[in-house]
């Protein structure tokens, strides 16, 4: 992490170069002082001068876009940044002598240079090579576009162009002031040689996007870093999300020591931690701080995604913020049973589809192909009922080769129709059982899958178990207190008011009849300002990419 001289040195850097970058553009629209015009014409000709005023210009422009990813702190930013302060000072001294503008570009050049280890973000090297690419192939095709085109279309203009004369101008639309005196006739000619500046503008605009990324990864974990890390989570796994660490979604970073693991999702900017590092507990806050410095040399923000709230005071002590997002309900298999009014409706559930000839099953692994593909019959109608897709990330999906491995419940009828199912996932390290998917037939019997988890828990709590985990609740639970943060109060009014098309509420209270008890989680980011970033890569990662599926309401 950086120092607090550090982080002044990159918030002053960020601001003076923005306020070059201004200062540019306006000292080449501006006029020169007569007195330094004069001087400077004994020695420098006037194609000369007017080319440093666009120079001038162009760095400028270059150098506010520049800016904000210093602040990144991207090394390719730095170099880009230094180069052109180099431009910018001698710009102003030939275009017109300004010393002082000079002055201030060196300054930062002094500044940015004494600060080169301060900038060690990397960009994506795929990313850097085409975006040098398409910036050396744009200005040769810039070239040729507005030299063929002026040589063709000399009756648009007062001269008649031959080849050299018209690359000569198409030189001179970029290094001279007046154009070389180019005059259009006719409003198509001034459209080409506008044209020219847009394809120019277009070109160096996307170049620069391609050589700022951030790292992108293309490759997923390789097989011994899964099998790494599946070791450390059978060793000191501890939640729920345990084996969703080790979905083929996820990437691996393993601290210093290498006793712990990460397992994350890079989307944009936003590298997405599933739960909190697993791992000993005393390499934890070095897994997070090494995790972080990781994360800033590849240009993204660090995130942990549905933590427990063991560690929030770790977390906040290395300069995370923290929010909570929902809360997990845990039925205690010891305490749980049918009796009592408020089970009435379980119990008459239970007896009225017993009566009709349902019944629940247990299928061990490995399942059957012949299983497999009714289950799938299930899936798909569930998913085309829901007018969404599969989701990932904190949850599985369907994917054979992991339901095969798995326990399925299912709830059949007498022919032997599934008509919904579950697959459950023991915790690591936790006597508990966790659900992933749920799905179910849209002709269902009505109270069929209160039916499937009464079934589970009596089959588990004789099993020995000591709970059964139902999921997050999101949004639950969150800004009711007075003192809660004011980013939980602004999710809790989201709660209140997407609930009619996201039935937040009616989730949480299909749980709540099961009388569970609620257990906070949290999302760990590194600061407002990242939020944003983190957000996207949160949906990104979860969606699958898949992002209008994922904001379809019901999905």
């Amino acid at each position: 992490m950086l120092t607090r001289r550090n982080r002044i040195g990159l918030w002053t850097a960020t601001l003076l170069t923005g306020l070059v970058g201004i200062v540019n553009l306006l000292s080449a629209v501006t006029p020169n002082l007569p007195s330094r015009t004069e001087f400077l014409e004994q020695f420098i000709p006037f194609d000369i001068r007017a080319g440093g005023h666009f120079f001038a210009a162009i760095t400028g422009f270059i150098l506010l876009t520049l800016a904000a990813n210093l602040f990144r702190r991207k090394r390719i930013a730095w170099l880009l940044t230094v180069g052109l302060l180099t431009v910018s000072i001698l710009s102003h001294l030939v275009k017109g002598l300004d010393y002082e503008e000079s002055l201030l570009s060196g300054v930062l050049l002094v500044q940015l240079l004494s600060m080169h280890s301060s900038f060690m973000a990397k960009s994506d090297r795929p990313s850097v090579a085409q975006g040098i690419q398409v910036l050396v192939g744009a200005l040769l095709f810039t070239l040729a576009y507005g030299t063929v085109g002026f040589f063709l279309l000399d009756r648009q203009y007062t001269v008649n162009f031959d080849l050299p004369e018209a690359l000569l101008q198409t030189l001179a639309m970029f290094f001279t002031a007046d154009n070389a005196g180019l005059e259009p006739t006719t409003r198509f000619g001034q459209y080409f040689a506008d044209s020219i500046y847009l394809v120019g503008v277009v070109t160096i605009g996307y170049s620069l996007f391609m050589l700022l990324r951030p790292v992108l990864l293309r490759s997923p974990a390789l097989l011994q870093e899964r099998q790494r890390a599946k070791e450390i989570v059978e060793q000191y796994g501890r939640s729920s999300l345990a084996r969703f660490t080790l979905f083929d979604d996820k990437v691996y970073y393993f601290s210093p020591s290498g006793r712990s693991a990460i397992a994350y999702v890079p989307k944009g900017r936003g590298a997405i931690a599933l739960g909190d590092p697993i791992g000993p507990p005393e390499d934890r806050k070095e897994t997070i701080f090494s995790f972080r410095q990781f994360c800033e040399r590849n240009d993204w923000y660090p995130a942990f995604y549905q933590t427990l709230p063991d560690d929030l005071e770790l977390y906040q002590s290395l300069g995370f913020s923290v929010v909570k997002i929902g809360e997990e309900a845990i039925v205690d298999l010891h305490t749980f049973n049918l009796k009592g009014k408020a089970n009435q409706n379980l119990r008459n559930y239970t007896n009225r589809l017993t009566k009709a000839g349902y019944q629940v099953k247990f299928y061990p692994p490995p399942i059957s192909d012949r299983s497999l593909r009714e289950l799938r019959m299930v899936s798909d109608e569930w998913l085309q009922s829901m007018h969404g897709a599969e989701k990932k990330f904190s949850l599985g999906w369907f994917d054979e080769e992991y339901l095969r491995k798995c326990e399925i419940v299912t709830v059949e009828v007498l022919n032997e129709r599934i008509t919904a199912f579950a697959n459950v996932v023991s915790e690591y390290r936790i006597n508990d059982i966790t659900i992933d998917l749920m799905r179910h037939r849209n002709s269902v019997e009505s109270g069929t899958m209160d039916f499937l988890f009464i079934s589970m828990f009596q089959h588990y709590k004789d099993l020995g178990y000591d709970g059964f985990n139902l999921g997050l609740s999101a949004l639950s639970g969150m800004g009711e207190t007075q003192n809660a943060p004011r980013l939980e109060k602004g999710l809790n009014y989201l709660y209140e008011h997407l609930n009619r098309f996201y039935n937040f509420k009616s989730l949480h209270a299909y749980k709540e009849k099961f009388h569970p008890r609620w257990e906070p989680r949290y999302l760990v980011y590194p600061g407002l300002a990242a939020l944003p970033d983190v957000v996207v890569a949160l949906i990104r990662a979860d969606s699958g990419d898949r992002l209008f599926d994922y904001l379809k309401p019901g999905s």
